[in-house]
This record gives structure tokens, sequence and C-alpha cells, in this order.
């Protein structure tokens, strides 16, 4: 199954791109879901739809599947008996109603949902394409990094099950029975086994070009295409691939636009900068409409816009962002594409067989492979684009 991912900056036309790439998906007969996991839904709109998507999908046309995640009802599908307890809990501290509830969500749970819908839908073989509609950039950011944060969630929480409540709180519990209600029933641990089971995978899948592709929205504004840039660093970061970039939002040269004529004049130029800083990336060009792109005709019409004879379910660009190499008897070189990144942002240090990258509020930790084991990073540098990080034995790197 192919994964396209639609994200940029708020009012972009996400969503229209996203729905216009589904529909052409689907008319060439693709089996295709088109799934909306921005919290502000507008996928039922842009399909003009009577009423709102539901989390379970929705027949559009022949070939074409619709929905809009609800994290509420995905919480209650697969966390509920864990929420149950801990809500409980919070009860007997004193700690009441809807806070209750909230404290009861792990960190990165709301955006691991989608993602194990991905996996879902993957391993039963229903769909031939799903096309996501995410939240704007800083949200789909969190979306894509949410494998190692949940697992970290997970991994704590069985922690803490393992080394504090079986040997101590249990053995207490038969001489204080009230100990007892912190001690979960089992079927709250099968749920959270079950979860971490169904995030296994997830990240490997994301970072599969040949699966997974993230195509970025833009339109011709400084402040768009800076965070796009943006974007894309961090996605790289986070071991995904971006293989296209669609401007959205285009005036057209050949008409008379009055007072527009001078925004027109400055989307060129602005044109010319997406052309020289996202190259070789393919960037596709999509017109300003005369009217709201609204509906399965008006649809299509960006459809063929956005890929004229091209197949939209097609790999445009699989560079991979990282890449490890050995260099030496005990030395290797390890390579992160990080376009756009700001040097003077750029922190870096290893944490035992961890390399932990942050640029700005965003933080990246690679887990080295086993080759890397016992060696220590050298001094990092950039070449173009890419953060090159040497590795070597404990004396070497210190020289």
């Amino acid at each position: 199954m192919r994964t396209l991912i639609f994200t940029g900056k708020g009012g972009v036309g996400k969503t229209s791109v996203a729905a216009a790439t589904a529909l052409r998906a689907a008319d060439r007969g693709l089996k295709t879901l088109v799934m909306s996991t921005d919290p502000a839904h507008s996928l039922a709109d842009s399909l003009d739809l009577e009423g709102p998507l539901g989390p379970e999908p929705v027949r559009i046309t022949k070939n074409l599947d619709a929905l809009e995640v609800s994290i509420y009802h995905d919480i209650e599908s697969n966390w509920g008996i864990v929420r149950e307890h801990f809500a409980q809990l919070m009860a007997e501290q004193g700690v009441q109603g809807i806070l209750a509830d909230e404290m009861s969500v792990l960190p990165g749970m709301e955006e691991a949902f989608p993602l194990i819908r991905i996996k879902k839908h993957k391993e039963r073989g229903d769909y031939d394409l799903l096309v996501i509609d995410c939240a704007p950039t800083g949200e789909t950011l969190r979306l894509l990094s949410a494998p190692e944060t949940f697992k970290w969630a997970i991994n704590m929480l069985r922690g803490a099950e393992r080394y504090v409540i079986r040997p101590l709180i249990r053995p207490m519990s038969k001489i204080t029975p009230g100990l007892n209600k912190m001690v979960a029933p089992p079927e709250v641990y099968d749920a959270v086994d079950e979860m971490f089971r169904q995030m296994e995978g997830v990240t490997a899948t994301l970072a599969n070009p040949r699966e997974t592709s993230i195509r970025l929205v833009m339109n011709p504004e400084k402040m768009v295409i800076k965070e796009s840039q943006r974007a894309l660093t961090y996605l790289s970061m986070y071991g995904m691939t971006v293989d296209m970039v669609v401007v959205n939002k285009i005036l057209p040269l050949d008409q008379d636009s009055g007072y527009l004529n001078h925004w027109r004049d400055v989307q060129q130029r602005y044109l010319q900068d997406v052309e020289h800083a996202f190259v070789p990336l393919p960037i596709r060009r999509v017109p300003y409409y005369p009217e709201e792109v609204v509906g399965l005709e008006k649809l299509r019409q960006m459809g063929d816009d956005i890929y004229g004879d091209m197949d939209p379910t097609a790999v445009l660009y699989d560079r991979a962002p990282l890449d490890i190499a050995k260099v030496g008897d005990k030395s290797y070189r390890v390579k992160i594409r990080l376009p756009f990144a700001d040097v003077s942002q750029l922190d870096l240090y290893q944490n035992g067989d961890e390399l932990v990258i942050q640029i700005g509020d965003f933080r990246r930790v690679i887990t080295l492979p086993t080759s890397l084991a016992g060696l220590e990073a050298g001094q990092a540098e950039m070449e173009g684009e890419w953060l090159i990080v040497p590795f070597m034995a404990p004396q070497m790197a210190q020289r």
C-alpha cells in the first residue's frame, strides 16, 4: 500500500490538494482512502458533502473512501480500559472530571492513533493508496515523531509496573489493602502491550520512500516558503522523504488582475526562490482558480493541473535522508541530510548508542547501529545540505 502525506502551512490548500490527488488515483482505478488528521477538519467541505465525515470510511465514489479522524473515538476504542484505570487513580487523589480524563492520555498518544490506522490498513491490504491530509506543519512534525514519543511513554509505564508495582506495591498491598487500587488489572497491561505492538514497524513504514512519501504544499509567499524549508529540514531529521512540492494559488500572468497585478509580480519573484530552494525536488504549479475548489468536478480539474499525465502515486524522489558508511577499520561516517539547516542553531551530542540532533525546538534521536557501539562522535561539519558526523574509537575522537 502506498501512502502519501500532505502538509504545509495553514491555509495553503493542503486539503484540496490531498483530495484532488486521492480522487485522481481513484479515477485511475486504485482503491483509495483519503483521511484527514487535522482537528479542524475541512475534508468533508472540500468534497462538498452535506454533513461531516466520521471516523470510519465513507464511500465517495466507486474507488474512493474518506474519513476524518476522531481522537476521542480512537482513544475509547484503543485505550478505554487504560484510561478508565488512570481516571480512577486520579479520582482517588481528588482529581475529578475532564482533568482526570486528560491526565490519562500519554505523551504522543493523540498523534500515534492516526499512524496506527495506517499500519492497520497496510496489514489488511484493503486499499491500494492512503492519502493523509495532515494538520499544519508543526502538528505534522509531532505526528511523524509520535512513534518515538509514544513508545518512550509506553516503556516508562511498563517500567513502572516491572520495577515498582511488582516488587514493592504488590507485596505491600497484602498488608495495606488500599494499595490494591494502585495495581492495574492484567487487562490494562494487555492493552498497553497491544498498543506497543501496534506501534512496531510504523517508523520503518514512514521512512521507506517506496511506501511513504510526503508532499509539501505552499503558496508563493515569503513566510510560507520559509516554513516549508524548515519543514523539509525537520522531516529529513525524522527520516521521512519528501518527493514533491506543490505551489498553489498562483495568479495568472496573461490576465489583468487589477489591484492584484502587483501581488502577481511578487509571486513570480518568489516562484524563482522556490525553484532555487527546493531543487532537485519536482515542483508542480497550481493556478489560483476563479472559484473555490469544492466538489468532485473542481477537484478533478485541480488533479489534472497538478499531475497532467503523471501517475499521482509514483515515487517522484527517493533520496535517503540518512547514510552510514564505513571509512576505515574502526571508523564510520554518518551523513544526515538537513537542507536549509541553520548551523548556528544546531546542537549535536552522543548519548550511549543514540545520536541526538537538535535544531531550534525540534529534536531527533537516532539509534545507532551495533557496528558503531563503543565508538564516539567526532567533530561534525556541514557539507552542503549534509551534516557529516565521524565516528571513531574514543582515543581517536579525543585527538
